[in-house]
Parts: C-alpha cells; sequence; structure tokens
C-alpha cells in the first residue's frame, strides 16, 4: 500500500497569490538590508584594525630608518677616522665629503632622469586610445589606421 502525504493548501489571495508570499518578500528585504549593514560594520572594524596595524608598522619602519641614518653616520665618521691615520684629520672629511657629494651628484641626476621621463603624468596612450574610440563611435576613422 502506497501513502501519499497530505497536501496542505492555503487560501489565496485576491490576486490568485497566497497572502503570506509579500509578507516573505519584505522579510527577506528586510533580512538582506540587515545583513548588508552587519557586513558593512564587519568591514569597517576590520579596517579599523588594519590600519592600527598599518600604522605601527609604519612607526617601526621610520624609527629603523632613522637608526639606520645614524649608522650610516657613524660609518663616515669610521672613514674619516680611518683616513686621518694616514693623512691629517682635516683632509680625511675633505675627500670623504668630496666622495659622498660625488655620491649624491650621481643619484641626483639619475632621479631627476626618472622624474622627466614621468612627467607630465597623464596617461597619454590611454587618452589617445580614448580619442580614437571616440572618432570609432562618431564614424570617423583615426588618421594612420585602417578599417577592418
Amino acid at each position: 500500500m502506497t501513502t501519499h502525504p497530505e497536501i496542505v493548501r492555503h487560501p489565496a489571495g485576491p490576486n490568485g497569490q497566497h497572502d503570506n508570499v509579500g509578507a516573505l518578500v519584505s522579510q527577506a528585504t528586510s533580512d538582506l538590508s540587515q545583513l548588508v549593514r552587519d557586513e558593512l560594520q564587519l568591514a569597517k572594524a576590520e579596517l579599523k584594525q588594519k590600519g592600527k596595524e598599518a600604522g605601527v608598522g609604519a612607526g617601526l619602519f621610520g624609527g629603523a630608518g632613522t637608526l639606520a641614518v645614524y649608522g650610516l653616520g657613524v660609518l663616515i665618521a669610521a672613514a674619516v677616522l680611518g683616513l686621518a691615520t694616514a693623512l691629517p684629520g682635516w683632509l680625511s672629511a675633505l675627500i670623504v665629503a668630496a666622495v659622498l657629494f660625488v655620491i649624491a651628484t650621481v643619484a641626483a641626476l639619475l632621479g631627476k632622469r626618472h622624474v622627466t621621463r614621468a612627467t607630465p603624468p597623464v596617461p597619454q596612450g590611454a587618452v589617445d586610445g580614448m580619442h580614437e574610440d571616440l572618432e570609432a563611435l562618431k564614424g570617423h576613422q583615426p588618421e594612420g589606421k585602417a578599417r577592418s
């Protein structure tokens, strides 16, 4: 003998739909809104924590950089004192300063070359591509381009 589960029917509303469908949709919308708000709160708390960690890390990097600069100063002083064993102290300091200025000049010239290559800070290739796209949309053929 086979048993058939009983089918439970709910009375239909005036549109032929169940009265509680609207309530379900309303509840789903409300739940979705609450879920989005909760996710945003979680993201905000997470970003706040990560921001604190990044701040501490940046502070430690700054401290390390400061100590490295002091260490470099001590190395420069050691170079002057080392040269002072063979030459007078003033001449040793003058030689070390000249070497440092030469290194600084080379670094400045290399930096200038890189900055010059980077200016103006406009993505010229992308701008040219946009102009070509606009011309193509207007029906004009860009100069030097063959239609396919």
